[in-house]
């Protein structure tokens, strides 16, 4: 497990663009942490890793939105508003992608979450401050830990 903590918006998005270039198709980011811990904020960075142009938003109110990098597509699903497995969503079809996948509240729908990922966990510990803590999570994972600075 990797801690950093950060300051302001700009340090929380270099902490997730450190992340996001070391990320690759296929990848799973796992984002918890309460309302405005700053999920939303560190997937900025990791679009900005993969070349993203497009603004970053939340997508609680349409569950997923997608983004394309230099060479592949972020997938930012935020989970919020589901409890459990909803068919009106292919919801795998994102995870199991060749793009990365960011999931915003993973834990709404614990039967999609794969075996192999990346926790990444914010918390406010001030009135910007936050503290981010990333898990690497299965044998595909086990070398980033010792890359991330």
């Amino acid at each position: 497990m990797k801690t950093f903590i950060t300051k302001n918006q700009e340090e929380t998005i270099a902490v997730g663009e450190k992340l996001g270039k070391l990320l690759k198709p296929g990848d799973v980011v796992l984002l918890t942490g309460d309302l405005s811990a700053g999920k939303t904020t560190f997937t900025k960075g990791i679009g900005k890793a993969i070349g993203v142009k497009k603004i970053i938003n939340s997508p609680t109110f349409t569950i997923v939105k997608e983004y394309r990098g230099d060479e592949f597509t972020l997938y930012h699903l935020d989970l919020y508003r589901l409890d459990g497995l909803n068919q009106d969503f292919d919801l795998e079809e994102y995870i199991q992608s060749d793009g990365i996948c960011v999931i915003e509240w993973p834990y709404q729908v614990k039967e999609l979450i794969p075996d192999e990922y990346i926790k990444v966990s914010l918390k406010l510990t001030g009135e910007s401050n936050r503290s981010i803590e990333i898990t690497f999570v299965g044998d595909h994972y086990k070398d980033l830990e010792e890359v991330l600075k």
